[in-house]
């Protein structure tokens, strides 16, 4: 079944050109509509409903993109987000990764599906997209919120917290509680708040003179069973340590899992750090430390500034998000110091 990329394709035209002809919003000149008419009759493409019965005005929905609907990072973004708009008298329609494609593909098939619906405008919890995936979809780019991500094109859509210096503040707990023999579960290797949050780890602990060659770091997927896997390699290759930093909760609880299997006391004789401070480090055993990372203020104020946009409202907005240390049982005084 043809899609509005394959129009946008074969018209020549961008995808937002290519939407604001199917849909009737927006100026386009003669020459170009008819391209894309010929387009459509060619490819035998069917506009979705809602951009069929909604040629002018508003549909009062707001599209959001997420890459997957599992564990406790996305379900209280949605929460966020769907409570918002509805407080506004607006709805959304949410699209998910397809699990085919690469991460970006994936992203931009899901904002393809939400224009397609005749969205007003568009909030992705993704770190996938490009400057190219902006300059696509035209003017559709001016109604596009990006959650967690940063891009200079839109710089001021972009709301995400400091991973870098999360990832600092991370060390410098450790450090703190006297921990200088610690190991790393990682997340995947091509996100890059991943990336931003060890580099900052990282940096501080060099900052305080530990050779950082020395650090044991097991890339794994963000899930429970990536962090119980992680911490059995770890124990498994005999590394020393007396701490662990996990790049999020969800990895945290699996190893807390493992060593508590494995008869590994913590904080006793090994002390674990998550990332991100979900329901899942509150409730865990025991209790996760965790940076938090202020997500609902994150999420909220992204969905404000669309609000604002799409709709005229004049929400307050704000841009700086400050993250902290949330300290539960798992994280101890290194023993002897050492």
């Amino acid at each position: 079944m043809a899609t509005i990329t394959d129009v946008a394709r074969l018209a020549g035209v961008g995808l937002g050109t290519a939407s604001r002809v199917i849909s009737g919003k927006g100026s386009v000149s003669a020459r170009t509509a008819e391209r894309v008419r010929r387009a459509i009759d060619e490819l035998k493409y069917r506009p979705s409903h809602a951009a069929r019965t909604l040629p002018t005005g508003a549909s009062h929905m707001i599209g959001v993109y997420i890459p997957m609907l599992k564990g406790s990072f996305y379900t209280p973004i949605l929460n966020i987000i769907h409570t918002e708009l509805r407080a506004n008298g607006q709805n959304m329609v949410v699209a998910f990764g397809s699990g085919n494609g690469d991460a970006r593909k994936q992203a931009m098939e899901g904002l393809e599906f939400l224009i397609e619906r005749g969205c007003d405008g568009y909030l992705l919890v993704s770190d996938a997209l490009v400057e190219d995936d902006v300059a696509a979809i035209g003017a559709q780019a001016s109604r596009l919120v990006l959650l967690n991500h940063s891009l200079e094109a839109i710089h001021n859509q972009c709301f995400s917290a400091d991973h870098y210096g999360g990832g600092r503040l991370a060390a410098r707990a450790l450090l703190e509680m006297k921990h200088r023999r610690i190991a790393v579960i990682a997340g995947f290797a091509s996100s890059l708040d991943n990336v931003a949050r060890l580099r900052g780890f990282m940096d501080e602990l060099r900052g305080a003179g530990i050779d950082i060659g020395s650090i044991p770091v097991i890339d794994s997927d963000f899930s429970p069973e990536g962090g119980w896997n992680s911490a059995a390699a770890l124990i498994a290759a005999k590394h020393k340590f007396t701490a662990l930093f996990c790049a999020n909760d969800e990895m945290g609880v699996g190893a807390l899992s493992y060593f508590q299997q494995a008869g590994i006391a913590v904080p006793g004789k090994i002390s674990v750090l998550g990332y991100d401070d979900t329901a899942t480090a509150e409730y865990s055993a025991p209790r996760l430390t965790s940076v938090h990372i202020p997500w609902y203020d994150v999420a909220l104020n992204g969905v404000r500034w669309l609000l604002n946009q799409c709709y005229a409202t004049n929400k307050p907005v704000k841009r700086k998000f400050t993250a902290s240390v949330t300290w539960r049982a798992s994280v101890a005084r290194a023993a002897n110091g050492k």
